[in-house]
Order: C-alpha cells, then structure tokens, then sequence
C-alpha cells in the first residue's frame, strides 16, 4: 500500500554513482515541531530560541485558538455539538490579535506555518467529507482571522493561507482514518502528513501523493524503555500525567539524554532525521522546553547539523537520492 518517496531520486542515484557517494554523509535533520501552537509567551520564546540557534521549527496550529466567542458559537467540528472544542477557544480579541503577529512574524522568520485541524477532536472514525469539511473550517478562519478582530492583514497572508500551509498532524496521532484522511488531505492541498509513529527514526513513505513523516519510539530513562519523542509522552511516563515540578530538573536531565543520545546515533550513523514533538504547554516546570532547548543550542549550530521545518526537510531527503526505511534503533 505504500511506496517510498522519491522514486525518481532513486532511479537518478542508480544512474550517478557521484550522486550517490555524495548523500553518504549528508547533514543531520532535526525536525522540531509543535502542537496547539497557541500561548503567546511560548510563540514568543519557542521563537526566541530558533533564533539563536540558526534553527527552523514547524507550527501546527489548531484553528480556534484564532476563533473569539462570536465566532465560537458557529463551530462546529463533525459529529460534535456546535461550540465545542477539546481546546478550548481564544479569550479575547486582543490575544488572537498577538497570536496572529505571532504566526505572521514566525512565518516571515522562516518557520512552518501547518495544520492541526481545529478542535482537536480523535478523527479515526471521520469520512473523507468529515475531514475535509474540518480543513474547511481551518481554512475559512485562517482566511478571516484578521479582519474578525478588526486588523488590516499583511500582505501576502492570503498567499500563505491558500498556498503556504502544506502540512497536516491528526490531534492525538490519530490515523485510525487511513485512506479517508489521505485522501482528504490531498484535495485539500497538503503536500505531507506528520501523523505517524516509528518504531525508530525513520525516512519519510509515500502514500497517495502524501508524503508521511513519523514521530519515533527513542530509548528513555535508566530501562531504556522506548517512549514516543513528545513531551506528553514523557510527561505521562516521568509523573503519569500530574504536575510534577519538584521534580523538573531530573525529568529535564532524563529528556535531554534521550533526546541527544537519539541525535548521538544518527549522527554517528546512517543520518536519519530525528523528529521531536512538543506542545504549547509547559509540563513539569518546563522540564521538556529546557531539555529542548539544551539540545538545539548543543546540535543546531554545527555545519553539519540542519534543524529544519518539515518544508525544508522535504527537498533535503529528496537530495540525498536513496530513503532509508529501517529503523533507526
């Protein structure tokens, strides 16, 4: 059912050995990306943070963090009651209206403006229709967002909203949709999907048009047990989900270890992107947002080390003329 990505890059590799000799070695990909994208103060400092680091992160943000109360009251994601949201919804006027510079400024900085749907509702039982009636709605309140709160957009928001945003991630991971959400997200005009979860790391797979990237299971804490590379997950596993910032500082130490022993591996080896997923939520005191932020600050600068936007990563894998679809533990 699946087919590897770049066929033709393949097939150019098999004719060119000097193409092939040169993707032996080729950077090391850190795909850092986040969910909800919607506390302010988080876009200010996730972005504060790319910017020191020489480093692009992808955003995927759920459209009713752009929705105030008027607008609340006529969402209505599928299946649900209208005005629902597992999210919630913006405050006020004046926070969508930093939210909005937020996004703009993160987009003209070079960063991945992509989807998370809206209500963050499990799909894995949606239609076609469903899902695309819910890209809709993204769509239609990225399209109005400025003018709803009274600001004259920028130029070129229009482009970015109907051209710029390529790139989908179910809320939950949720894929249990399968070829109804594919199918959705091409005639919707994403190019790629960050939905799934690897064994390890991974090179990204074709699916009907659909380039597909995985989150992957890295090995974490003294067992080593794999753990999914989010910080939910990890906040799940060091403190089953409860606050816990008494203990922040060890749960920071635990995360960054494994996030750079993951990096360590590739690095040292076949160069797989590693793909490392976050919230807008600060869990644990912080705890994964410093250990991220320790591990851009250690890799991002190095010339042989792109931490990238999943857009920018595309093209890069095209590059290296051959996909490595094994495991990277």
């Amino acid at each position: 059912m699946f087919r590897s990505v770049f066929s033709a890059s393949i097939a150019l590799s098999l004719i060119s050995p000097a193409v092939a000799g040169a993707a032996d070695r080729p950077k090391q990909l850190v795909i850092v990306s986040f969910d909800g994208a919607h506390d302010n103060p988080l876009w200010q400092k996730s972005r504060e943070m790319a910017a020191k680091n020489s480093a692009h992160f992808t955003y995927f943000l759920s459209c009713t963090f752009l929705m105030n109360q008027e607008a609340k009251k006529a969402y209505q994601a599928p299946h649900q009651k209208r005005g629902k949201s597992n999210v919630g919804f913006a405050q006020s006027d004046d926070e969508i209206r930093e939210r909005l510079g937020n996004i703009w400024h993160a987009h003209l900085e070079g960063h991945d403006i992509s989807s998370h749907a809206c209500g963050h509702f499990d799909g894995r039982q949606w239609s076609e229709a469903d899902w695309l009636a819910e890209y809709a709605t993204f769509k239609a309140t990225l399209k109005s967002a400025w003018k709803g709160v009274g600001l004259e957009e920028p130029a070129g928001w229009q482009d970015l909203v109907d051209h710029g945003i390529k790139g989908f991630r179910a809320p939950y991971l949720s894929t249990g949709g399968g070829a109804d959400m594919i199918a959705a997200e091409k005639k919707a005009g994403f190019t790629y999907d960050a939905s799934l979860v690897t064994r390890g790391p991974a090179m990204p797979i074709e699916e009907n048009g659909i380039i597909r990237f995985g989150l992957p299971l890295i090995p974490e804490g003294p067992s080593e047990k794999p753990v999914i590379g989010m910080d939910y997950n990890l906040f799940v596993r060091h403190s089953k989900g409860e606050e816990d910032s008494a203990d922040s500082a060890a749960f920071e130490d635990r995360a960054y270890t494994a996030f750079r022993e993951a990096f360590d591996k590739q690095y040292a080896g076949s160069r797989i992107p590693l793909q490392l997923g976050f919230h807008f939520v600060e869990m644990n005191g912080g705890a994964y947002w410093r250990a991220l932020d320790r591990l851009v600050s250690d890799v991002c600068r190095r010339a042989d080390v792109a931490c990238v936007s999943y857009s920018e990563a595309i093209p890069m894998i095209e590059a290296r003329g051959k996909l490595q679809e094994t495991s990277g533990l």
